[in-house]
């Protein structure tokens, strides 16, 4: 899922890309999205971005005389699962492009396509960052984190530390993979209460006789856990590219995985937090981790030799016992053929076996198995030519 540097890097890429392009006409919805139609139609625009945590504003300015006359308009837009912008020409869109810019004529025509294969990203023509976000972690460092320190007392923060890093109102920005990223460079236990996590750093002052310079320093050698979450996005965002997964390409991705320390990678344990996602480390998960969860450790690659304690899979828990014990399943029952063809064996037999246990003295030994049903015909016949019972 696209996460604060992915969006940020989104932003960059619309901004470079469409810096000098004029565009033209109306704004094309694809016809299985259920996003909201643009109300917008210029003969001349341009295109601008800014991106916020997990948001993006596309602000779309139309140029002096352009006709008929319009206001600029703001899109926001949230990629989703797997949201992004490209640049293509417009006989040859890609597919899922789910929202078309074309560029005006006569050059070649071009359109920045909003591409949604999931189709769970969202647009918003309003304009308007949504309410209840936070400040974004990696361009509203100062304001991000006085809302985290002022708010401890929120229930939020009654929740483990991993679960807490995904609230929005919070850190704005962060996601699965961040997180992982910031508690493994820690140490810090992914399950460990967040407000005995956070209230440390209310109390964490440099010294005043620091100079500015010994201060910033003093916070990049040693930087606490609110700075790892401006400082980690900000690193992603100096990888280049248009942000991390195979379908951005494999340089980037190649790039995006070499960053990584912990999230999926060999040797580390991964866990589901309560709102079913998986959360990766290492070592303990805290005190908080889930009753029953069993962890699970990301295998090494196939050209590392592994011992054999290594190669063993953990297997899920089993379900609740059953009390009672079933009993075994009897044999299927014999018909009277087979059970007459048995007898004439035991007695063609030399010595004869001894009784099973558990057998009435008197009785016949028999297979064990279900007598017969009567049919209906020959009840009938022995009723006929009988006596009742009396």
């Amino acid at each position: 899922m696209p996460e604060g540097p992915e969006l940020h890097l989104a932003s960059q890429f619309v901004n470079e890309t469409c810096k000098g392009l004029v565009f033209g006409g109306c704004v094309e919805k694809s016809s299985v999205s259920r996003n909201p139609e643009v109300p917008f139609e210029s003969s001349a625009y341009h295109i601008s971005s800014l991106a916020r945590g997990k948001e993006l504003r596309l602000t779309l300015s139309p140029l002096p005389g352009a006709q008929p006359p319009q206001k600029p308009l703001s899109l926001v837009f949230r990629f989703g699962m797997s949201g992004s912008f490209q640049l293509a020409s417009a006989d040859a869109l890609p597919p899922h492009a789910h929202l078309r810019f074309y560029t005006a004529p006569p050059a070649p025509r071009l359109a920045l396509c909003f591409v949604d294969i999931r189709r769970f990203g969202h647009w918003d023509p309003g304009g308007e960052w949504q309410p209840g976000r936070g400040p974004c972690v990696l361009l509203e460092y100062e304001q991000f984190r006085n809302n985290v320190l002022r708010n401890l007392s929120d229930k939020a923060f009654d929740r483990p530390i991993c679960e807490a890093l995904l609230d929005q109102r919070f850190f704005n920005g962060i996601g699965n993979y961040l997180r992982a990223e910031i508690l493994y460079r820690l140490k810090i236990p992914p399950f460990e209460k967040a407000r005995t996590v956070l209230e440390a750093l209310q109390q964490y002052r440099l010294s005043p006789k620091l100079t500015l310079s010994q201060k910033i320093k003093v916070k990049l050698q040693n930087p606490d856990l609110l700075e790892l979450c401006h400082l980690v996005p900000k690193e992603v965002v100096q990888l280049g590219g248009k942000g991390y997964g195979p379908d951005r390409g494999e340089e980037d991705f190649a790039a995006f995985r070499a960053w990584l320390q912990c999230y999926g990678m060999p040797g580390m344990s991964s866990l589901r937090d309560r709102h079913g996602r998986t959360i990766w480390f290492q070592g303990d998960p805290g005190p908080l981790a889930p009753k029953g969860g069993r962890s699970r450790k990301k295998k090494q690659p196939q050209e590392t030799q592994l011992g054999a304690e290594d190669t063993e899979e953990d297997h899920p828990l089993p379900g609740k016992s059953i009390s009672r014990t079933r009993r075994a399943r009897k044999p299927p029952p014999k018909s009277i053929a087979q059970q007459s063809e048995g007898t004439s064996l035991q007695i063609k037999q030399e010595t004869p076996t001894a009784p099973k246990k558990g057998k009435r003295r008197g009785r016949p030994e028999t297979t064990g198995g279900r007598r017969p049903r009567k049919n209906k015909a020959d009840t009938r016949s022995r009723e006929a030519g009988g006596t009742s019972a009396s």
